[in-house]
């Protein structure tokens, strides 16, 4: 780890923390006719003395402390943030953010971060991989070939994006919050990611589904992604056993998962198909690219797992069918894969929620999916159906709390063959309701 060197600093010039905090607020309050200007203005005098160059980069990371540190106050999360700058900006606003992301983490020990922090944190590959806060701007710029002025311009971007980021739902604690009440994070049960500790049913899972996404059979690869949503449905049922018995304290708890263009609509129906089988729900935040997820936690690590396999399903299955064009030459790809993934999440959501049905009935009756596969004869328990009733109420309440304001959006194909199309590569790949309603 880089060391930290203190905050602020003074170059030939003097103090740099000001001179920063003046380039970025003039940045910030830009309209966006005026922003090529301030742009320039703050950039030249961020970069114009040689000798203030370390001071600028050690205020830079002191500022970052709190620039970061506001958007976790606002409910932002560090994949969001990444989120925002791949959407938004170029590949060298990303390496910024990251470095920037790292450095804002030293000041929070793991403990203090929940787990899905922490697995974002590792999935960004944050890392300080400079010697110390002076020298940061100088070995940037080195590794991206980057002028002071280009560097300077580039930070200043980064900041107004960021800095413009409204207040939205939290999905958890900001680091050093605590859970509610303002205790301490809660050492969580489960993990995500193939990693040692993980609980079975969510290895065999994600083992099932890795033969689905590899299979050359359709067939197949529809009977294992099958079974691993009935794993996931009775995994979800044993839970709901447990808080009737006072064994399990859970309480419904939030996630976002990116979706980005093209085709976020269907790819959105998609997610909200495998959330709503497994007794969540989604929000869609157009606007921001991500959607919130609501549910049980370890219905939710199952949704980001199963969602994440159905995607590279449908897109295998997609990009197999090809493109289409008009009778007069003129491509008609677009609306035809548009109306292939609508279909493919409408399916889904039917074959999904009948293995759910089936697997509550089976439960209902006594029959038992254990995480290695076998079934088990048990005495039928009568808390089970108001027991996930209870949790499907808990999940409807959190979302009214995150959520007050909710609009739907009723979504239309223009391409009949990729209708067709998309329908039957559901049938292929995976696994009863209607096509339901995207939450916004």
């Amino acid at each position: 780890m880089g060391k930290r060197s203190q905050q602020g600093g003074t170059g030939a010039n003097g103090s740099a923390g000001p001179l920063l905090e003046q380039a970025v607020r003039a940045v910030l309050t830009a309209p966006d006719e005026g922003l090529d200007l301030a742009l320039d203005t703050g950039a030249s005098l961020l970069a114009a003395s040689p000798g203030q160059w370390q001071a600028v980069s050690r205020a830079l990371l002191g500022y970052a402390d709190t620039a970061v540190g506001r958007c976790w106050s606002a409910g932002w999360r560090p994949a969001d943030l990444a989120r925002v700058v791949r959407r938004e900006l170029k590949p060298v606003h990303l390496a910024l953010a990251v470095d920037l992301i790292a450095a804002e983490n030293r000041r929070h020990p793991a403990a203090a971060t929940d787990r899905r922090w922490q697995e974002q944190l590792r999935e960004l590959e944050t890392e300080v991989w400079w010697e110390g806060d002076e020298t940061y701007l100088g070995a940037f710029a080195h590794r991206h070939r980057l002028d002071r002025f280009a560097l300077a311009t580039t930070l200043l971007e980064l900041l107004r994006s960021w800095g413009r980021l409204p207040p939205i739902a939290a999905v958890g604690p900001a680091p050093g919050q605590g859970g509610p009440g303002g205790q301490a994070p809660r050492v969580e049960r489960r993990a995500q990611g193939p990693v040692p500790g993980e609980p079975r049913m969510l290895s065999r899972v994600r083992a099932l589904l890795a033969k689905a996404e590899s299979t050359e059979y359709p067939e197949e690869a529809e009977a294992l992604t099958a079974k691993a949503q009935q794993l996931m449905a009775q995994h979800s049922i044993d839970e709901a056993l447990l808080a009737v018995g006072g064994e399990d304290r859970d309480a419904p708890a939030a996630l976002r998962i990116g979706v980005d263009n093209p085709y976020e609509v269907p790819k959105t129906m998609l997610l909200d198909a495998v959330a709503a089988a497994n007794r969540c729900r989604v929000v869609w935040a157009k606007e921001f690219g991500f959607c919130t997820i609501i549910g049980f936690d370890g219905d939710l690590d199952g949704v980001e797992l199963l969602y994440t396999s159905l995607l590279v399903q449908a897109t295998h299955a997609m990009n197999k069918a090809g493109s289409r064009q008009h009778l007069d030459g003129a491509s008609r790809t677009k609306a035809f894969r548009h109306s292939f993934l609508v279909a493919y999440a409408a399916r889904i959501r039917e074959r999904l929620t009948a293995a759910t049905e089936q697997a509550t009935s089976d439960a209902a009756a006594g029959r038992h999916l254990r995480e290695d596969g076998t079934e088990a004869r048990l005495v039928p328990d009568e808390r089970l159906l108001p027991a996930l009733a209870a949790r499907t109420e808990a999940v409807d309440q959190q979302v009214g709390r995150m959520f007050p304001k909710l609009v739907s959006q009723r979504v239309r194909v223009s391409d009949g063959e990729g209708w067709v199309a998309g329908r039957a590569a559901a049938d292929r790949a995976a696994l009863h309701g209607r096509a339901g309603e995207i939450r916004r």
